[in-house]
């Protein structure tokens, strides 16, 4: 019996051990990922370092995209439908906000009529910002009462994704049936002017320092390079596939562009606007996420419900996170030590 004894201490002596280095051993990302799966109607929070899911919290039908608040305790998840855009279906009319420190369902926005809200994102003055596709506008809304306090016009139909500029001054949408991108005055609120790309266009991002706009053009394999300052179209990069989303590195040196229809993933190098590299990535990718520290991308792949990982200093590609299909928007969340 004392033999026994013994060896059950020693058994659980080496495996909290074991716990311990592995805790201590596991990579230190700095935070968390926030994924919206439209597929299971859910939101999913992610331990990026230990490629594992933490929780899972049902949300409307269906969620494409989510932002998480500055302090990190809220993430916002507009409810666009059952449809993709400029097809029939529901037509969404809600955001739902879920608190991620008890990781749970906190709240419904009611944005008060059908308008198939998408993209979210929060300006410098603490106000939330989200494409209203229906309304061809992007509404404003406070999140201390949740409540939509302003309507900004875009111009143009299926105003699909949204970018600030980094000063919180100009809001930019690609408007995806239009082939255009609306320039906003978000102090204004008011439109300043619809730039033509394009017969239709998908996603939008915007360079660190905020001179250059990128949209895709969903008709050739290219990327117009829109200046901001003079709000033209100033060149295109020529790419081997037709480009669905884009990120520049927070360097502003390169800009990752990802083909779904190749399942590649484009490195642009922004000084001579050339293909550099180009990598395999998960079926049916979506939508790309630069860690804040700057050193991986996370690039989400809806159809295998993967998120692949890649390192922006060696320029490979880890063991991909391994999900459920329908991964589609990502946002970080900072979390302290």
């Amino acid at each position: 019996m004392y033999a026994r004894l013994s060896l059950l201490l020693v058994f659980l002596t080496f495996a909290g051990s074991a716990e311990l280095r592995d805790a201590t051993t596991a990579p230190s990302t700095g935070g968390l990922l926030v994924v919206a799966n439209q597929k299971e109607h859910t939101l999913l929070v992610v331990d990026p370092g230990y490629r594992r899911e933490l929780a899972k919290i049902s949300v409307g039908v269906n969620g494409h995209e989510v932002i998480v608040s500055k302090d990190g305790r809220f993430a916002y998840v507009p409810i666009y439908g059952n449809s993709g855009v400029g097809r029939p279906g529901t037509d969404g009319s809600t955001i739902d906000v879920i608190d991620l420190q008890n990781r749970k369902f906190a709240a419904t926005i009611n944005l008060g009529k059908p308008l198939r809200p998408h993209r979210a994102e929060f300006g410098t003055d603490g106000l939330l910002y989200v494409t209203a596709e229906l309304a061809n506008a992007v509404y404003v809304l406070d999140p201390s009462s949740n409540k939509v306090i302003a309507e900004i016009p875009t111009g143009a139909p299926q105003a699909h994704m949204l970018v600030l500029s980094p000063d919180g001054a100009r809001g930019y949408t690609a408007n995806v049936s239009a082939g255009s991108v609306s320039v906003l005055d978000l102090v204004k609120r008011t439109l300043i002017t619809t730039i033509p790309v394009a017969k239709s266009v998908q996603r939008i991002s915007i360079s660190p320092d905020g001179l250059r706009l990128f949209t895709h053009d969903q008709d050739a394999p290219r990327i117009a390079v829109i200046d901001t300052a003079a709000n033209k179209i100033m060149n295109w990069i020529e790419l081997p596939g037709v480009a669905y989303a884009s990120a520049p590195t927070l360097d502003g040196r390169f800009l990752l562009a990802v083909s779904p229809g190749a399942n590649r993933l484009h490195v642009v190098d922004l000084q001579t606007l050339k293909v550099v590299r180009s990598l395999e990535i998960p079926e049916r990718a979506s939508e790309i996420l630069i860690r804040p520290d700057g050193e991986i991308a996370y690039i989400s792949g809806t159809g295998a419900g993967k998120i692949a990982v890649l390192d922006l200093h060696s320029w490979k590609m880890q063991d991909p996170i391994e999900l459920t299909p329908g991964v589609d928007g990502l946002a970080w969340v900072a979390v302290r030590n």
